[in-house]
């Protein structure tokens, strides 16, 4: 079971945990980690011999342009991760597809590649934003990664499908949510990010080999490059939530990342999606 491997490529400083105390505007005055995180994660990926998917923001592709050149002669996919990672029901139908496409251009023109993947910013298509998927569908996207069904604090669509589905009647678009496991009749998440940091390694092991041996379907893995950066700045004045779940083990990602990368199969979320749109529910139906 080949499962499939992304990066949210986003900076120390434009995560949705710090949005209340660094303003926007401040952004290009802060130290900039993305390229030396970023390449960390692909000589690693190149040393296990694994290829994935990159969803980047414009707003990096657009300081970096030789960076996104790296990421694709390497042979990874380069997908979009929205603008400046604006929470999508935070944005109406025509701000999102306003950033939709300004990603998708500088992406593309740094890139020199089409770009046919989205992930919005926090997993944040859900009940809410219906259209969201209108715009994807008539911008071109051949696949969106965008929902976790689950119930959280930031983000969350519980009683979305937890494999591949098809939102749009009439449309080949297809969702690809992040991996979640069953226990006890509960859905837990199980995709990446905070939750795999903060838990013991064994859960994550045991969760994707329930999703390819009981659910015989694909996992679908995420992190940032801010996760293998135990040296990056600290945020003054984020609130102890906050703090917990950005810092927490973050001297222990690489280590773990590697562990999880050699002991399953993995490969890019487009190659993914192909596969999966074979047996994708029509949600639309």
């Amino acid at each position: 079971m080949v499962n499939g491997l992304s990066v949210d490529v986003e900076d120390w400083f434009q995560v949705g945990a710090f949005e209340g105390v660094i303003d926007r505007a401040a952004w290009d005055a802060l130290p900039d980690r993305v390229v030396r995180n970023v390449d960390e994660i692909l000589a690693l990926f190149a040393a296990c011999e694994v290829k994935a998917t990159f969803f980047t923001l414009g707003w990096v592709a657009q300081r970096h342009g030789p960076l996104m050149r790296r990421i694709v002669e390497a042979g990874h996919e380069l997908a979009s991760h929205g603008w400046d990672h604006a929470r999508v029901f935070t944005l109406g139908r025509e701000a999102f597809a306003a950033d939709v496409e300004r990603a998708r251009k500088v992406l593309e023109d740094a890139s020199g590649v089409a770009i046919t993947g989205y992930r919005a910013p926090s997993f944040s298509i859900d009940q809410r934003t219906p259209w969201a998927y209108d715009v994807l569908a008539e911008q071109g996207y051949a696949y969106s990664s965008s929902v976790a069904p689950i119930v959280h604090d930031h983000y969350g669509w519980r009683e979305a499908p937890r494999f591949a589905f098809r939102p749009l009647d009439g449309s080949d678009l297809v969702e690809i949510p992040v991996t979640t496991a069953e226990f006890a009749g509960r859905r837990l998440a199980a995709g990446g990010g905070g939750f795999f940091r903060v838990l013991p390694y064994a859960f994550s092991r045991w969760a994707i080999r329930q999703v390819n041996g009981t659910d015989r379907r694909p996992a679908v893995f995420y992190f940032h490059p801010w996760e293998i950066d135990p040296a990056q700045p600290r945020v003054p004045g984020a609130p102890l939530r906050s703090r917990l779940r950005h810092y927490t083990n973050l001297s222990a990602m690489a280590g773990k990342l590697e562990q999880l990368i050699r002991d399953f199969s993995w490969g890019r979320m487009d190659e993914l999606a192909r596969r999966e749109a074979r047996q994708a529910l029509d949600l639309a139906a």
